[in-house]
């Protein structure tokens, strides 16, 4: 009997709380909660105290997290064809689709009330839209309809600057779109990059990407294409007075090291070449952000 029960204690498909917080994808909200409070720290003053944007901040990223989560369970088939996502919680059965769902639930529900108490309705009901987005429209069609998937359900992901700044502010704005266009141009690059490394798993999973349906040097071909429109496009907030020479600086070089490693991937790839764009891809997107608010609160007088 002990045998039994101490085998039964090691299997595999035990749940602990660590698989429920794999399933949020806690490094990619972090990224989403970071953008979002560059969207605060940009939107003009209104008074709010910090805890209330903390918690505001803290509500995204449960609602961001939710998105996750769906998407795992929606995913599930396709990432058990996958050597990179095999191992995930729901695709291993060490969570089941009712329990993921539930958990899901509740810290969306949690985070939508929150942030309508911390915040305002509008941003709150945003925040859902973009969780439909990412977790419905996204993962349940687009991936799996067209390989322009990430280019049109980018905008889902792309959406936290502007919620930040509406959780700010309670109205829509010209400027916080402007980073909205930037994440959503850096999206299909760091993606497709991704893809490109992991083409054998997206043929075998039959997903649409753009490498499988199109072939590798076409894809690399639009990465590279779409650093250089994200380099112009991380111009316009210094051209519209958003923010300043600091920023500029920042922005260029970045870029200009993007635009290098994706000229690097299309005409003198190496075996990490692919690999090498994605994380670098994760490193700009960070360090343009943190320049953003640098700018605004250190060098930046407006």
């Amino acid at each position: 009997m002990s045998k039994a029960i101490s085998m039964t204690a090691a299997s595999p498909h035990t749940t602990n709380w660590r698989d429920y917080l794999a399933m949020c994808k806690g490094k990619v909200v972090l990224m989403l909660v970071l953008t979002a409070w560059v969207g605060v720290a940009l939107a003009p003053d209104m008074g709010r105290s910090w805890v209330l944007q903390a918690i505001s901040l803290f509500a995204i990223g449960l609602l961001s997290a939710a998105a996750a989560v769906i998407n795992h369970i929606v995913d599930r088939e396709i990432d058990i064809k996958m050597a990179r996502t095999r191992h995930r919680p729901v695709a291993l059965g060490k969570v089941s689709e009712g329990k993921g769902f539930a958990f899901a639930a509740v810290i969306g529900a949690v985070g939508f009330v929150a942030l309508v108490a911390s915040s305002n309705w509008l941003a709150a009901v945003l925040t859902l839209f973009a969780l439909v987005g990412y977790a419905v429209i996204y993962t349940m069609f687009l991936k799996r309809a067209t390989p322009q998937n990430i280019v049109i359900g980018g905008l889902a992901g792309a959406m936290p600057p502007l919620l930040g700044w509406v959780s700010e502010t309670g109205q829509l704005a010209a400027e916080p779109w402007l980073l909205v266009m930037i994440i959503f141009t850096w999206t299909p690059p760091h993606f497709w990059a991704l893809a490109i490394a992991r083409e054998a798993d997206y043929r075998r999973a039959n997903v649409p990407m753009l490498p499988v349906t199109h072939g590798i040097d076409f894809c690399k071909t639009c990465v590279l294409g779409y650093t250089v429109i994200l380099a112009l496009v991380c111009v316009l907030p210094y051209l519209i007075g958003m923010s300043g020479l600091f920023y500029l600086c920042a922005s260029t070089l970045l870029n200009g090291v993007f635009i290098a490693y994706a000229w690097a991937l299309k005409f003198d790839p190496e075996h990490r070449s692919a690999m090498t764009v994605f994380k670098f891809s994760i490193l700009h997107l960070m360090l343009l952000f943190v320049a953003l608010f640098i700018d605004k609160w250190v060098f930046y007088v407006a």
